[in-house]
């Protein structure tokens, strides 16, 4: 049977959750996150020359949360049932997180979404595939899994600060980009726009 594919609010096919046979509960939670995370972006940017700073405020806090959930508690788990060894994905992720914290610090642009959105797309793959994060966290022993679903759970929401577009913010997003193998997305120009 050929797979199924939804379509997320950037236009690129992904395969859902159900259509996964025998994804394990932290996948399950984990990527209904991903996909209630990528509909809080579409909402905010869905007018052409508008964000919505409120729905854009719930994605940064639900965003930072969750980076702080797969920072904090994944990844150490699987390194500890690793004895000791980190995966070899998991300096990649901790880039790409880096590089999403600092896009939020700024007041969010055309620009800053779209880049957002880019890095999304790559790293929930990472994450989300057949051999990805999630999948690997789903082999860890019963006991552990049960402690880490219930972690996850009850992790706190996110306190966010102001935006700040200062020179020094900026220079850090530059760097933190660069160091994910990213920099800012370019913004196609409107049909109006051009000359």
């Amino acid at each position: 049977m050929p797979r199924q594919t939804d379509r997320i609010h950037d236009g690129r096919d992904r395969m859902t959750v159900a259509d996964r046979e025998g994804s394990g509960p932290l996948t399950t939670v984990l990527a209904e996150d991903h996909r209630r995370l990528d509909a809080l972006l579409h909402s905010a940017s869905s007018a052409a020359d508008h964000i919505d700073q409120a729905v854009y405020d719930q994605f940064r806090a639900g965003l930072l949360r969750h980076i702080g959930m797969e920072e904090k508690l994944l990844l150490p788990a699987v390194q500890r049932w690793r004895g000791g060894t980190p995966l070899p994905i998991a300096a990649k992720l901790r880039l790409d997180h880096s590089a999403l914290a600092t896009l939020l610090m700024p007041a969010p642009t055309a620009q800053i979404l779209a880049t957002i959105r880019q890095i999304l797309s790559d790293h929930n793959r990472l994450e989300e595939g057949q051999d990805g994060l999630y999948a690997i966290c789903d082999r860890l022993p019963a006991k552990e899994m049960e402690s880490l679903l219930a972690a996850l759970r009850a992790a706190p929401a996110v306190r966010v600060m102001p935006h700040s577009d200062s020179p020094a913010v900026m220079k850090t997003l530059e760097g933190a980009l660069g160091r994910a193998g990213y920099c800012l997305e370019p913004i196609p120009m409107h049909k109006e726009d051009e000359p």
